[in-house]
């Protein structure tokens, strides 16, 4: 879903003899039915020897794949994503574990997952991850012990096509329906936005694709005061889509004034809860991070400004 990379094998890399300059700020492993969110903005990151410095930590395949985007900001973007996704994975090892020496593997849909060394002196992570990115935005998600999607959208952006077609060829009939009721188009379009988000995050969370979670299989009810609900739709009854669930845990918030940010991890507390009980809130850490040179915590900032 987030990287097109092969799986690679090797046993992660000792640390170098002569390690690069940087600094490594240990982060606490989240609690239960927590998130915690490390973005960058890419427009704010031009400085050339710090790029270099971040294009170092990638492994050849991951180089090699961004070399072979034919535009610069796309490089740039591939670069920024993977060296956010191993510094912030290094963090929570409290940095004992070299950024350039991560490993990953796939499950069988395409989402990535760390391959942690097989030996006796360290033991298999529970953490899980997900990253998402926009041209101005790029967002990496952390979880423990739970499956975790996250999708970022600019708030300003624009669709070719008319929001109810897209929503009538992707959206449920019940969603449908309540985009319908809105009058204002720009209204529209962010509500619009906002339920792609949380679709987004969901299927990203389940690990299986557009493919094996089609939108038209469940439908998300955005409401701020009962909050964000799933439930699967009469398509969902089809064989190949059990594995569908209303497990799960959303955050929806509005991101640096800019974006739209979903958050979904899997919750199985819910599975013995009541269809009138509310879901119980996703606690929610974001950090505004220049890796190896400044993080700033802004959770309860103008920064993050939770919708639901």
């Amino acid at each position: 879903l987030d990287s097109p990379l092969p799986a690679r094998r090797r046993r992660p890399q000792p640390l170098p003899d002569a390690p690069l300059p940087r600094i490594c700020t240990a982060g606490e492993l989240p609690a239960l039915r927590e998130v915690h969110v490390w973005y960058l903005c890419p427009d704010e990151l031009n400085n050339q020897s710090q790029l270099n410095m971040y294009e170092e930590l990638l492994s050849p395949s991951e180089r090699e794949y961004a070399d072979s985007m034919k535009a610069t900001m796309l490089r740039k973007d591939v670069v920024l994503s993977r060296a956010l996704l191993r510094t912030t994975l290094s963090r929570y090892t409290g940095c004992k574990i070299d950024p350039r020496s991560f490993e990953f593997k796939k499950n069988k849909f395409g989402k990535p997952e760390v391959l942690w060394p097989l030996d006796d002196s360290t033991a298999e992570q529970p953490l899980h991850f997900n990253i998402s990115h926009t041209t101005s935005l790029i967002a990496c998600g952390i979880a423990i012990n739970a499956h975790i999607g996250i999708d970022v959208e600019e708030k300003k952006r624009n669709t070719t096509k008319n929001i109810l077609s897209l929503a009538r060829r992707y959206f449920t009939p019940s969603e449908v329906d309540s985009l319908a009721e809105i009058s204002d188009s720009d209204a529209q379009r962010k509500e619009f936005l906002k339920l792609w988000t949380l679709k987004e995050a969901y299927v990203k969370a389940l690990g299986m694709g557009f493919s094996g979670a089609p939108f038209s299989t469940f439908s998300i009810m955005l409401e701020t005061s009962k909050g964000i609900r799933i439930s699967k739709t009469s398509n969902a009854s089809r064989p190949g889509y059990d594995h569908l669930s209303e497990n799960w845990l959303f955050t929806l918030a509005e991101l640096n004034s800019s974006h739209y940010m979903s958050v979904c991890i899997e919750d199985s507390s819910r599975s013995q809860a009541g269809p009138e009980d509310s879901p119980a809130p996703v606690g929610l850490k974001v950090w505004k991070t220049v890796p190896f040179v400044e993080d700033t915590l802004v959770s309860g900032t103008e920064a993050v400004k939770l919708i639901a």
